[in-house]
């Protein structure tokens, strides 16, 4: 945590505080009640104003420290034999204004999402608004029964947004949350429309890698074959070594792989000649 706090950076206090001053403005405050939170976030400085709005910090610090991620990642993607799709943004404000975007495009298909507000700059910086959810679960936090139960529904989800050209580029544990027992999106990144299907592929590898942990692969593979066909889970599988690299994903990768492929098998046993 001390380490993600270094990379993060710390934004001045003045600079903070006229981040509420500028809210209170635009939303019609006299003044606002700012709570910042010790969250594990590399990428931002989060915070809650009057309890109502959650609202993200981006600074040029965390737009370099975006840079080396996406270039790690991109990086990390020959290991499953494809150019990388992940994309950069050019500043703190590009930073916001992608993820407004991507939470407006999952919104209008159905998604549930944070309801997003606005993203605006300050003094350099990106300041991304959205509605605040007071009260949620992450799947980490949950039983492993009450995750098999979810676990169709962050599939089912997913699928949807990869039905609609949109994908998360980011998904894991703690980008997934739930509220009033629905599943909840937050965090997407850029990623190149023009590769949705090897993005797809990623992502629903990502969602293996965060359920197999908590239920085992088995279950894991079998929940997501309510929403995808054995054919994309054998491409998700080749994105499966490239995602327990990640520091932020830990599993076992062979057993997953063994589960889709005995799965796989098995169907093309059972097809009719």
């Amino acid at each position: 945590m001390r380490f993600r706090r270094l990379v993060r950076g710390n934004v001045e206090w003045s600079l903070l505080e006229g981040v509420g001053r500028e809210i209170a403005k635009r939303y019609g405050r006299e003044r606002v009640r700012v709570e910042f939170i010790d969250a594990d976030n590399w990428l931002s400085t989060p915070c809650v104003v009057d309890d109502e709005w959650f609202v993200k910090i981006t600074t040029d610090q965390n737009s370099l420290v975006h840079a080396l991620f996406t270039s790690a990642r991109n990086l990390g993607a020959f290991s499953s034999g494809t150019e990388g799709f992940f994309e950069h943004f050019a500043d703190p404000v590009e930073m916001a204004e992608h993820e407004l975007e991507a939470t407006r495009r999952m919104r209008e298909i159905g998604l549930n999402v944070p309801k997003p507000v606005e993203a605006f700059e300050y003094d350099g910086m990106g300041v991304l608004v959205m509605e605040y959810l007071p009260e949620f679960e992450t799947f980490e936090e949950m039983e492993p029964d009450r995750v098999r139960e979810y676990a169709p529904k962050l599939y089912g989800s997913l699928a949807v947004m990869h039905d609609n050209q949109l994908a998360h580029g980011d998904l894991r544990g703690e980008n997934v949350l739930v509220h009033d027992g629905e599943v909840y999106f937050i965090d997407a990144t850029g990623v190149d429309e023009n590769r949705m299907d090897e993005v797809r592929s990623y992502d629903l590898a990502c969602a293996l890698a965060a359920l197999a942990p908590l239920v085992g692969a088995r279950d894991a593979v079998v929940a997501a074959r309510e929403h995808y066909s054995a054919e994309e889970l054998l491409a998700a599988r080749e994105f499966l070594d490239f995602v327990n690299i990640r520091p932020d994903h830990d599993f076992d990768a062979a057993s997953v792989k063994g589960e889709i492929e005995k799965l796989a098998d098995t169907e093309r046993q059972e097809a009719p000649r």
